[in-house]
């Protein structure tokens, strides 16, 4: 193996380990092998997970389906325990993270993983720094991040940014601050940044969209705005660009569009089918789909957009029932590209 460097790598550092033949990135603490496999390989596409929160009351259910094709979401498995109220979710290509979360009768900081390729149950991973609902999740092959939220008693909205390792298990991590406390907001990311946008900071629905650093960790900076003040939204995206669609007041149908590795405000990328609050999301690098949400009545509706081609939502089928305020994550989405 190559002599180690005379001094610590910055988080993000990227090597050639010649004892394992494999690419290695620095996450900040420790050496990660980079995972080589795609979703094609794993999945036979890029594989949604949706975690079916108020279907129509608490649920542990989840479903998937491909987002490479359309056609209807079938049950993938069941969480430890039964939640709504928005919890947060990010992915590798291999596992996916789902934390917090509205668990009767209180809100919880539990995060469970699972194994995108198989179907199944989740497992315990750990705990988030702070219990809480509300919050939004995002992340890259490595790091996992989860932003916000509503921290009760009070209903306060918070501005604690967490973070995991998605290969190991542990608690989370203190990762820094947002800019202003809100609760259900929308995140989006590439391999690098992470994009949270919109969210209620109490009383008043923000167009705020924050960025930070992934590989790294520290405070929020401001990137833009989004085309108009929100909260209940959800993201996704490719490599480059971000997405945000849907939310309250409302509803609406409205998906706001972004560059991700620029600063700026957001512009008007085109409509879903239905306007909707608190659906669930997931992306390809190709795809962006939202699934369910509330009119306010629950729907099972399923849409997706071409990220790179501003344009409305097209039908892609349904979930296996009518959800909301749940989370959703991919083994393909723009944090690994």
């Amino acid at each position: 193996m190559e002599n180690s460097s005379l001094g610590t790598p910055p988080a993000g550092s990227i090597r050639f380990n010649t004892d394992s033949a494999k690419m290695e990135i620095y996450n900040g603490d420790k050496w990660w092998e980079i995972d080589a496999t795609s979703p094609a390989e794993q999945t036979g596409g890029t594989r949604a997970v949706i975690q079916m929160s108020s279907s129509p009351s608490d649920s542990n259910k989840m479903d998937y389906g491909n987002i490479s094709t359309t056609g209807d979401f079938v049950d993938f498995g069941d969480l430890n325990t039964s939640t709504s109220g928005s919890p947060g979710a990010c992915a590798s290509r291999t596992r996916g993270l789902f934390a917090g979360g509205w668990v009767n009768p209180a809100n919880s900081n539990v995060i469970d993983y699972i194994t995108i390729s198989s179907t199944g149950n989740g497992t315990d991973f750990g705990d988030m720094t702070v219990i809480r609902r509300g919050l939004t999740g995002s992340g890259n092959q490595t790091r996992g991040l989860f932003q916000g939220g509503r921290a009760d008693p009070g209903a306060n909205p918070t501005d604690v940014i967490d973070y995991v390792t998605i290969a190991s298990t542990g608690n989370a991590v203190d990762f820094g601050n947002l800019t202003v406390a809100r609760r259900y907001l929308g995140s989006t990311a590439s391999s690098t940044r992470s994009l949270a946008g919109g969210g209620n900071s109490d009383p008043a629905d923000t167009n705020i969209i924050d960025y930070v650093e992934i590989p790294t960790t520290g405070n929020s900076a401001d990137f833009g705005d989004l085309v108009e003040n929100r909260n209940s939204d959800e993201g996704n995206a490719s490599a480059t660009r971000g997405l945000f669609g849907a939310g309250s007041p409302g509803p609406t149908n409205q998906i706001a569009a972004v560059t991700i590795a620029s600063l700026g405000n957001a512009f008007d990328f085109g409509d879903l089918t239905q306007a909707r609050m608190d659906p669930m999301s997931a992306s390809s690098s190709i795809r962006g789909v939202w699934c369910g949400g509330a009119t306010p009545t629950k729907v099972d509706t399923i849409d997706y957009v071409q990220i790179a081609t501003a344009g409305n939502g097209t039908d892609f089928g349904n979930l296996s029932a009518a959800a909301s305020e749940g989370s959703g994550l991919s083994n393909g989405h723009g944090g690994l590209g």
